[in-house]
């Protein structure tokens, strides 16, 4: 690579952060995201000598990535949480599937320098209801109330007018006011009290300690299987029924996912020496307690992403 190469390269480069953050709005997985926008900047890299500067460089590289996360959409089914697939059901093993038709939504981890946004933007439940959206009101939406374009700037690189992306606009709000909420806040000292507390009482399985510190109505939902849980009793039934295997983990704090607190858990190995990867943890904290729970458990593709180590030592 000669070095107008690299440093043509290099000023495209600068935008892969933010547009890794657009991309996994669009498509809800981190991996999806990475390729989209690694796409975006060898198409961008290739077409340079076409590009005519009648626009700046981030919003031809946003168009780009848009026809690209809009072609990955296209003729395939939306990523989905278990809460999408129906009601809550008993705790009970029988009710354990994983269905094959589902393609499942994926945590991302959140940028320390995007901590703000992330809170807002990038939650589990903000994402997972954009996916809801059809694909242009949902890019529509992220432009114009994530990344605060005008649709003006929006119709333009949509190759629309402005009345249909405030119309898109318009269709949008109202499907997420009553999906999901992004009122949200970063941690502050009762917080991470809390999340120490969470920690330690779940190592120890203590009922009584956890009954203090998981909401009455909380919620917990474990991908890829579509069982998920509602209310405080269930999910202890079965945390002390089926999912007894869980005792005596081990749980360690990582980066945050989507802006919000995350764990890796590590149950003790059958080998009966050290722990196993289990699920990447990521909670909800919402008046004092923990309101919401979702285990991740395809460790083999998280952990490594959020800096987990494979297994843990005695």
């Amino acid at each position: 690579m000669s070095a107008t190469t690299a440093a043509d390269f290099a000023q495209l480069e600068q935008y892969r952060g933010e547009l890794v953050g657009y991309c996994y709005r669009m498509l809800g997985s981190p991996f999806e995201a990475e390729d989209a926008v690694q796409d975006t900047l060898l198409r961008a890299w290739k077409a340079q000598d076409r590009f005519e500067g009648r626009a700046q460089v981030r919003t031809w590289l946003y168009r780009i990535a848009t026809n690209v996360c809009l072609d990955a959409i296209d003729g395939r089914k939306r990523r989905a949480t278990p809460m999408d697939l129906g009601p809550a059901r008993e705790p009970i093993a029988e009710n354990l599937h994983v269905p094959e038709e589902v393609t499942w939504l994926e945590p991302m981890p959140a940028d320390p320098a995007d901590a703000a946004e992330a809170h807002e933007t990038l939650r589990l439940a903000f994402v997972a209801a954009l996916q809801r959206l059809p694909a242009r009101q949902r890019a529509a939406l992220i432009l114009c109330e994530v990344l605060h374009w005008k649709a003006a700037e929006a119709a333009e690189l949509l190759d629309t007018s402005v009345a249909s992306v405030n119309s898109a606009l318009q269709r949008a709000r109202a499907t997420l006011d009553t999906e999901a909420s992004t009122e949200s806040r970063p941690l502050d000292a009762a917080d991470r009290e809390l999340l120490a507390r969470y920690v330690a009482a779940f190592e120890a399985y203590d009922i009584d300690a956890l009954t203090a510190l998981i909401a009455e109505d909380a919620t917990q939902n474990m991908p890829p299987f579509d069982l998920w849980l509602a209310g405080r009793d269930d999910i202890f039934t079965w945390w002390f029924g089926p999912g007894i295997g869980c005792e005596g983990s081990k749980v360690i704090p990582t980066v945050a996912a989507n802006g919000q607190p995350a764990f890796g858990q590590y149950k003790p190995s059958e080998s009966g020496s050290g722990y196993d990867p289990w699920a990447l943890q990521v909670l909800d904290l919402e008046d004092g307690v923990v309101k919401h729970m979702t285990f991740f458990l395809d460790t083999a593709r998280l952990f490594p992403l959020f800096g987990l180590p494979p297994r843990l030592d005695d």
